[in-house]
């Protein structure tokens, strides 16, 4: 598995994990660290890890402000964690992260989808970072 790969289902992991428990991205990330630093079986936090995390948080209630107003007929509460983690992530780093070609971030975020959700995941990861893409110029200006 490719590294930027192994980072992305790293940072959704935290993201799924800090929605599961009520708190913070950062928090979870400081925890994954740590975890890492003193047990030897814990796997390193990456830099791109940390980089799409941080980001994320950066930009996590215009996220969720973007996933509420174009998520047809669903409510971001009632949408599945694995899900939403997963278009939380994908929109960050297809908004505001340049260095990824867009069609990249997209599949990355299908692959996640198909491993850890439901079998209607992957059309709706892919519908919703779609959409964002398209939209991905005046998503910027409205920030």
């Amino acid at each position: 598995m490719a590294a930027r790969n192994k980072a992305r289902k790293r940072a959704f992991q935290i993201l799924f994990e800090a929605d599961q428990r009520g708190e913070s991205v950062q928090s979870v990330l400081a925890d994954w660290v740590r975890h890492s630093r003193t047990d030897d079986r814990q796997p390193p936090v990456g830099e791109f890890t940390m980089e799409l995390v941080e980001g994320y948080a950066q930009y996590a209630d215009r996220i969720d402000d973007l996933i509420v107003t174009y998520a047809v007929d669903w409510e971001i509460d009632r949408m599945p964690v694995v899900d939403r983690s997963i278009i939380r992530l994908g929109a960050y780093e297809l908004i505001w992260m340049d260095e990824t070609p867009d069609a990249v971030v997209i599949d990355e975020a299908v692959q996640l989808a198909k491993e850890f959700s439901t079998d209607d995941s992957p059309s709706f990861v892919n519908g919703m970072l779609a959409r964002f893409k398209d939209l991905k110029p005046n998503l910027r200006r409205e920030q």
